[in-house]
């Protein structure tokens, strides 16, 4: 903002006025702008819209835990089984509708080749939705 200084004598006066001629250019600019720009918003195809209803959704199935100890045991939901019982609990419900999802939980030191079994037996029976679980890291680190 400028202040004006008048000059006229020896005594220094300010004069405390605001300049609003570049505000009334800028509102000028703004209103022509506005008024170019509503016709073109306000005019429209007119179409019938569809009418549209909710529906509830659909409801995810229990997820299958599935985990493998350091030593190689798989458990289904907590339970020990063997690989054939496995395979054959894995067709069972991969005939579902929808499909339930497939969680494998591996300890760390577990041989990669326990958790392929268990990895190829969700594949042959089927199931399309296999996820591994894992420790997320610690916060900061």
């Amino acid at each position: 903002m400028a202040m004006n200084v008048a000059q006229d004598g020896g005594e220094d006066e300010v004069i405390a006025t605001i300049n609003t001629t570049p505000l009334v250019d800028v509102m000028l600019v703004l209103l022509i702008i506005f008024l170019i720009t509503i016709p073109v918003v306000t005019h429209t195809v007119p179409v019938q819209l569809p009418k549209e209803t909710v529906s509830p959704l659909q409801t995810k199935p229990d997820a299958i835990e599935i985990a493998v100890d350091k030593d190689g045991n798989v458990f289904w939901n907590e339970r020990r089984i063997d690989s054939p019982t496995l395979l054959a609990q894995l067709k069972t419900v991969s005939q579902r509708d929808p499909q339930p999802e497939v969680h494998v939980r591996g300890d760390q030191s577990t041989r990669y080749e326990f958790i392929g079994r268990v990895v190829t037996d969700c594949e042959r029976a089927g199931i399309t939705k296999v996820s591994f679980i894992t420790q997320p890291p610690a916060r900061g680190g």
